[in-house]
């Protein structure tokens, strides 16, 4: 019998090798959306870039479709890009630009094969990169690093690397180099042919790719003259104390390939979109819940890790973004929910790009694709076919922040229940019940602030039902079980009490801080209290 794989192998293997599935990961204000609409101008999937505060006439981003990114100017929902670049398909996913929405990172994060990690020039490494890098670090996720912001006054080239390297314990290793300090950028060198200076022209307000120009070494000494020979000078300190460029020790979480640049100006940007094209992983075997994996030439397993209502206003409806892990999605197969075991028909199948759909009839590992009004899927959920799958759950985060909701025209009570049902099911907010208060006034717990006004905005104008949210004086929330949930019910001491996630039936005991929790558990030792995943990990 022949050893050879079968044509529909084949075909996965290749389509699985030209994917590239990236997230780009930073602290709020570092630049994350700019950069995302930047290198989908480069592979000109659009023909001009927006800025998030669409200063001087620009539209907002792409990937910010919601309203109310766009009145704040920051991302706070994930978003799905798909476009070509160089015969690979990039599955781009944008992440939320601010910390209160960490857990909406934090799924996506397990749906993509490699990160992007933005640092602001002038202010190095900031706490939500740190704690995303951390993530990305424990699921495994290789980084590339893009130093943003180079055309302005920054830190040292050289400081900042230091940093990185201390702080994250991961070795930089430079692929590209500035020419010119911050503020002052000439041009970048690239560490593998420094006989070349790439100098750009900027164009006016960075709506379209800069102008590059190719500089010999003579021409960059001539023109340039000590900035070259500074780069030059740093470049080689930098490698030659370095390990150098591994791809195992890339893919293993040691070392981060660096590049420098400017995405609101386009400068730099076309190298990295590159570098993911070169240096980002295919999608490989996916650990299985139960332990093994699953093969990216098994039948088709996919992992839902969003839920997003009301992207398109005209229509109202649900989509549900799905990782394809193996084989292939074809539109109008029947999967299986491996939660439940029961069937579902994917006749209503679409790719992203940002708010525009695209019917999709096929994809491959590595794609992102979204699912309409299947209205069974929850975050985390696996979809398989064939053999039985079930990717690791996506955990919840330790909420922080606790209210009360409650409709403000009681004649709207249906769509007040549908509002925030949904919200519970796309993970916007945790959704808590308890037997004193009923459904008609479920307690919203965030991890951070924003996300209520999140809650308040769709509840209005997607959910046509205003609401009231008042806090409650909760800041701590531990899992427990129903002896624990007796316990603390009978407790007069402590200002505490049980809540159920209406997501998946879990006790959640809160408290009002940790003074609380701690005089607590030296009464109550036996009573289960365990964390969740906690927000300052």
């Amino acid at each position: 019998m022949s050893s050879e794989p079968s044509v529909p192998t084949v075909q996965v293997l290749a389509e699985a090798a030209r994917r590239r599935t990236f997230a780009v990961i930073s602290h709020p204000d570092a630049g994350k959306s700019t950069l995302t609409e930047a290198l989908a101008l480069h592979a000109r999937a659009i023909t001009s870039a927006g800025a998030v505060h669409a200063k001087g006439g620009r539209r907002g981003v792409t990937s910010d479709w919601m309203e109310l990114e766009r009145e704040r100017g920051i991302s706070v929902t994930s978003a799905a890009l798909q476009f070509g670049h160089r015969d690979h398909v990039m599955n781009l996913v944008d992440t939320p630009g601010h910390a209160d929405f960490s857990e909406d990172t934090y799924r996506v994060l397990a749906a993509v094969d490699c990160a992007i990690m933005l640092v602001d020039a002038a202010k190095g490494l900031e706490e939500q990169t740190r704690k995303l890098f951390a993530v990305c670090r424990h699921r495994g996720v290789p980084v590339i690093t893009f130093i943003n912001k180079w055309d302005r006054r920054g830190r040292d080239a050289l400081t900042l690397l230091e940093d990185i390297e201390t702080h994250l314990g991961i070795t930089p290793v430079p692929m590209v180099w500035p020419v010119g300090v911050a503020g002052n950028l000439r041009g970048l060198v690239e560490a593998s042919n420094t006989e070349q200076m790439r100098r750009y022209t900027k164009v006016p307000a960075g709506t379209h790719a800069a102008i590059e120009e190719l500089l010999t070494a003579e021409e960059a000494v001539e023109q340039e003259g000590e900035p070259w020979q500074n780069a030059l000078e740093e470049l080689e300190l930098v490698l030659d104390s370095g390990p150098g460029w591994d791809r195992e020790a890339f893919e293993s979480g040691k070392i981060t390939p660096v590049f420098f640049g400017s995405a609101l100006t386009n400068i730099g940007v076309k190298l990295l979109l590159d570098s993911v094209v070169d240096l980002a992983p295919a999608p490989a075997p996916r650990p299985l819940a139960a332990g093994g994996s699953r093969e990216v030439t098994e039948e088709f397993s996919g992992l839902v890790f969003k839920i997003q209502a009301n992207m398109d206003p005209a229509h109202r409806d649900r989509i549900a973004f799905v990782r394809v892990c193996s084989g292939v999605f074809e539109r109008g197969m029947n999967v299986t929910r491996a939660a439940s075991g029961r069937s579902l028909t994917t006749k209503y199948a679409h790719t992203v790009f940002g708010a525009e759909r695209t019917v999709v009839d096929k994809a491959y590992p590595g794609d992102v694709v979204g699912l309409i009004n299947a209205a069974s899927l929850r975050v985390g959920d696996t979809l398989f076919s064939g053999r039985k799958a079930e990717f690791p759950g996506l955990p919840a985060f330790a909420p922080e922040h606790f209210a009360v909701a409650r409709p403000k025209d009681i004649s709207r009570s249906k769509q007040f229940r549908r509002g925030v049902s949904q919200l519970d099911e796309e993970g916007v907010v945790q959704v808590l019940v308890s037997d004193r208060r009923g459904d008609q006034a479920p307690v919203m717990a965030a991890v951070g602030p924003m996300q209520f006004d999140v809650v308040l905005h769709r509840m209005e104008h997607e959910f046509s039902s205003p609401i009231t949210l008042d806090r409650l004086p909760y800041q701590l929330a531990r899992v427990t079980d129903a002896e624990g949930a007796e316990v603390i019910a009978k407790d007069r001491l402590t200002n505490a009490e049980v809540l159920i996630r209406r997501s998946d039936d879990a006790l959640l005991a809160v408290f009002a801080d940790r003074w609380y929790l701690n005089s607590f558990q030296r009464n109550k030792p036996d009573v289960r209290l365990d964390p969740l995943i906690a927000t300052a990990d």
